[in-house]
């Protein structure tokens, strides 16, 4: 029993343990501004993370992230100067997904590994979006697309209800469609997905657009936030996606995952961040930190799969 509420409800009560700790050690945690302020910080990272859940499930992977978060809002801002902001954020977006569709390519049809094809991508991206600002930030500090990061809906930021409708779309997709169900028989047993009629390739290419398209919203986000684009944006970014992927029970292995899992994962970054940061904790330690809780949650969730497995294979045969 024990093990099975691990297993299903680890990863939040791992969020609502920290959380506890958290305030006690720090007065200012329970506040809403504080919470706003998280919620805000975690947007972000939980669109781009939305994406990556998907291409894990399918047993993938996409390091190239943080540099389409980079091409995106580089793009947006470079076509916005001379068409409107309308214009570059689709600009924006539009890149992002053909970045995802290279590399849907790569894996489907070149059949490269994916942790290589998008390891390739990510510099690639990273290049191409230095080399659209000749390494230099673009900065605009006004014009519509600011409302993506700086405005609000009554007390709640709009990245804020980005990420929810984020949420709530890529679980309808996998929950609720059967490109969803497909998502998860890919992940599963590709050898017996592809005998059951299901397009191998059709899937992974429309995942990694997915994953490509969410980091470019994500892009053009962060440089709303920031009132400018810079060419080395988003480093890094992808460890945080899936770290949160990883935190909130997705298999690496694929076939096995959700989007609140996933959100869980997030916040659990988000709120480690938060927190550290109202303690004063170094940067330096803040790393070792979060590195730290990452394995110690693959740990338990190994833990508590083997324990699930032992329990079934000592259980009587029906």
């Amino acid at each position: 029993m024990l093990i099975r509420l691990l297993r299903s409800y680890g990863s939040l009560l791992g969020l609502l343990l920290i959380g506890a700790v958290l305030s006690l050690l720090s007065d200012r945690f329970l506040t809403t501004s504080n919470f706003i302020n998280v919620a805000r910080q975690v947007s972000i990272n939980a669109i781009v993370a939305a994406g990556m859940t998907v291409v894990i499930i399918t047993g993938g992977i996409d390091l190239s992230v943080g540099s389409t978060i980079a091409l995106a809002g580089c793009s947006a801002l470079l076509v916005a100067r001379g068409t409107g902001d309308l214009v570059g954020m689709a600009a924006g977006l539009g890149a992002a997904a053909l970045v995802g569709l290279l590399n849907g390519g790569l894996v489907a049809w070149g059949r490269v590994p994916p942790f290589i094809a998008t390891l390739a991508t990510m510099t690639i991206v990273r290049g191409g979006a230095l080399v659209l600002t000749n390494g230099e930030p673009i900065v605009q500090s006004t014009g519509a697309y600011l409302w993506l990061g700086q405005a609000s809906f009554g007390p709640i930021p709009i990245p804020i209800l980005l990420m929810i409708a984020v949420l709530f779309g890529t679980h309808w997709f996998l929950a609720r469609t059967r490109w969803g169900t497909y998502v998860y028989a890919v992940g599963g047993n590709a050898e017996a997905a592809r005998l059951a009629g299901i397009s191998l390739a059709g899937i992974q290419i429309l995942v990694y657009v997915l994953a490509g398209a969410l980091s470019g919203l994500a892009g053009l986000v962060l440089a709303a936030r920031l009132s400018s684009a810079q060419p080395n944006t988003g480093v890094g970014f992808e460890l945080d996606a899936i770290a949160a992927v990883v935190l909130g029970g997705t298999s690496l292995m694929g076939g096995e995952g959700t989007i609140w899992g996933t959100m869980v994962g997030a916040f659990i970054i988000g709120i480690l961040n938060n927190g550290f940061n109202l303690m004063n904790v170094s940067p330096f330690y803040q790393l070792i930190a979060k590195g730290a809780v990452i394995v110690l949650a693959v740990l338990v969730d190994q833990l508590v799969k083997a324990g699930m497995a032992s329990g079934r294979a000592g259980s009587p045969a029906a």
